[in-house]
């Protein structure tokens, strides 16, 4: 029972941190891509430095060339005058000078080799280091566009919907005020004593009210009769 306890509260606590965590995946993915770009620039510092420390180990291994060819020289002049113990002498430092130079010879190898190292791992970091910075911006920009998505569908539904009901409360209030106008015209009309005369004489009750197109007609026609005989 007790290690199902501390396995429960381990679970909980594991559970509880990648709750913690998820909401800022973002922000966590920026600060390790930073890191990332200072190890790179960090690596880069290192190969400058191994880069400076080979120039120096080379030209102290060019120095040590020119005493040993120097010495030589020397050596072979001391041996002509018959000087051998001088001509042992300068043959010891001879000696010595060229164990300096198998050994500078060997510290610039190791120089090259750390170099050539670094240096692809420079290349193929960089190379990580830009996939990682592509993604970071396209996993942003779906964070965002997703985002839009969540809090923006239900809320342009609503506002489609609310201006339909809008659109559809003008239309109705328009309809009843046309209907409103037309019944108040119908009453007005009744009211008005020239539209029930203009009624009846429309029916024939008595002379007519407003001249007709026919009327004019039959006017004109008389008068050109009268005017022929």
């Amino acid at each position: 029972m007790f290690k199902q306890i501390v396995t429960l509260i381990r679970g909980t606590s594991y559970e509880a941190t990648e709750a913690a965590l998820v909401p800022h995946q973002q922000v966590i993915l920026r600060q390790q891509i930073r890191d990332c770009a200072q190890a790179l620039a960090a690596a880069r510092y290192a190969v400058a430095v191994a880069q400076a420390q080979n120039a120096h180990e080379e030209a102290s291994h060019k120095r040590i060339l020119e005493r040993i060819a120097d010495l030589e020289l020397r050596t072979i002049a001391a041996l002509e005058q018959g000087k051998d113990e001088l001509a042992h002498e300068a043959a010891e430092s001879i000696a010595v000078l060229e164990q300096e130079r198998d050994s500078s010879l060997q510290v610039q190898q190791a120089y090259r080799t750390e170099i050539a190292r670094l240096k692809n791992i420079i290349r193929k970091s960089e190379f990580r280091l830009k996939d990682l910075e592509r993604g970071q911006k396209l996993s942003a920009a779906t964070a965002k566009a997703q985002k839009l998505r969540e809090h923006g569908a239900g809320s342009a539904l609503n506002t489609f919907s609310e201006a339909e009901a809008t659109l559809n409360r003008l239309r109705e209030r328009q309809s009843h005020f046309d209907l409103t106008m037309d019944a108040l015209d119908d009453m007005d009309r009744t009211r008005d004593p020239s539209s029930i005369t203009e009624k009846l004489a429309e029916a024939g009750c008595g002379p007519a009210v407003k001249t007709r197109a026919e009327d004019v007609l039959k006017r004109l026609r008389e008068r050109n009769q009268q005017t022929a005989a």
